[in-house]
């Protein structure tokens, strides 16, 4: 499951027909002032927050995980995985989108850590749902979580799940339908596929953009 990922200041403008200039600007100066450094969970007393679209225009530093009696919850929170929202009965809550350059897996058991990506380190976008939170000091935050669903066949000798990606072209119908969990679920992961076959899995360090073989 996704424990870290990245967000480079030099990214392209895949998301440029759905967001404004504006908000692009406002996540490549962050990601700038963040200084390549690699996105972990928020913690209590590290309050690493990050940034997160809410629409086209709105751009949000959420904290990743969910806070529960004002302290990061006990139970894994940070990713969810697709088949438990597509078993839910109405909407989906509160959805996002998670930007990132890349996010890593470590695999197993030759733990080899390994960067994924599309082949020009294009603007990803991560599908995430959103809920409240109060931390012990009484400050409100937006917390989210990652959905993660199968990978694809060309990633899945890294991990055995992957991020459900947004593509550009969905990125409204994502954050704003009403259809049933399962539904939506489904018509995002049929609009991203296209880029998810594209995903490539680089051996940490690596600069190269060949897929590294099966094994």
């Amino acid at each position: 499951m996704c424990a870290s990922y990245g967000l480079a200041g030099t990214y392209d403008d895949t998301y440029r027909a759905f967001a404004d200039a504006q908000l692009l600007d406002q996540l490549r100066t962050w990601a700038q002032g963040n200084a390549g450094a690699v996105v972990q969970p928020t913690g209590r007393l590290k309050r690493n927050l990050n940034p997160v679209i809410r629409s086209s225009t709105s751009l949000e530093l959420a904290w990743w995980g969910y806070l529960v009696d004002g302290r990061p919850s006990r139970f894994p929170s940070i990713n969810t995985r697709s088949e438990r929202l597509e078993a839910r009965r109405g909407p989906l809550p509160a959805r996002a989108i998670v930007p990132a350059s890349h996010w890593r897996e470590m695999q197993k058991p030759s733990k080899q850590w390994f960067d994924l990506a599309l082949p020009g380190e294009e603007l990803i976008g991560m599908a995430a749902v959103l809920q409240p939170g109060i931390a012990e000091d009484g400050t409100e935050y937006t917390c989210y979580s990652l959905v993660m669903q199968e990978p694809t066949p060309q990633i899945a000798h890294v991990h055995n799940r992957m991020p459900l990606l947004v593509s550009p072209g969905f990125a409204e119908e994502w954050l704003t339908s009403a259809a049933p969990a399962g539904e939506l679920v489904d018509a995002a992961r049929a609009a991203a596929l296209p880029l998810a076959e594209q995903v490539i899995a680089r051996p940490k360090g690596s600069t190269s953009t060949a897929a590294p073989a099966l094994f």
